[in-house]
Formats: structure tokens, sequence, C-alpha cells
């Protein structure tokens, strides 16, 4: 597959790398991986509800991070390299009571030393309810 990502690795692979984390503490799980797009779900449950019986914002934030950390990772350009986040936004349009919501992260730029990622999330019947924006820093790994 061609595209945006350098580095690409198999949704397997990625899942099972979250397999003891936060990640999958919350039942985040990769789905899809296009050409220049990542996809995952989270299930909208007593792991990601806050007290009010909304989707938390939080929850809404890891999932987006998660899928832009993961897809800026797989375009870094070199071994010893690895994207870090600076600054997350998320704007929260729609509450969420129930079901699985989808997340999609999408580059606005992929460069050298900065990535910058779109990040949508829908509910099941498509309609959006979180849009987010993840920088990150693309930095030198100790060897």
């Amino acid at each position: 597959m061609a595209g945006v990502f350098r580095r690409l690795r198999s949704l397997e692979d990625l899942n099972a790398h979250a397999r003891n984390s936060s990640i999958a503490h919350i039942g985040i799980e990769l789905t899809e991986l296009g050409e220049d797009f990542i996809r995952g779900t989270m299930p909208v449950d007593h792991r990601t509800l806050q007290p009010y019986g909304l989707l938390h914002g939080g929850s809404s934030a890891m999932l987006a991070e998660t899928l832009a950390s993961v897809a800026a990772n797989m375009c870094v350009e070199k071994e010893g390299q690895q994207a870090v986040g600076l600054e997350l936004n998320c704007n929260h349009l729609r509450g969420v009571t129930q079901g699985i919501v989808t997340g999609t992260a999408r580059p606005v730029h992929v460069g050298r030393k900065t990535q910058v990622w779109d990040i949508r999330i829908e509910d099941e019947r498509g309609k959006l309810c979180c849009v987010s924006r993840l920088t990150l820093a693309v930095i030198e790994t100790a060897t």
C-alpha cells in the first residue's frame, strides 16, 4: 500500500502492541488502515461514560490521540525517531449514551519535525460527535 505511511504495520500487530495499556482497558480497537487514514472504534459503556451517562470527553480524547499517534509513528522517516503529542484539541459536538463510536485520523501535515492530524469521531448513525486535532513533535529516541 502506497500513501502517507512509511513504516506500515498490520492491524493485528498494532492491536497486540496495545494489549496491556489504557487503550485496551477502555476497549479501543484499530479496525482499518488506508493509504492516508487509520480508523478505530471504542465502546460507549461503563469504561467510557462520565457519571451523567454521556460519553466522557476524556474518552473521546483518548481515542483521538491513540489513532493519530499510531498513524504518526508509522510516518516517521528513520529508525530511532518517535512522534509524541504536543497538543490535542477536541470539540465535543453531540452526546453519545450507548453503542460504539468510530474515529478516523487523517494527516493535515507530515513533516520531518512536526505532524498535525485531524480526527473525526462519529456515532453508529454516522453523526459527528467530536472533531479533534493533534500536533506531534518528531523526536530522536535513545538507541
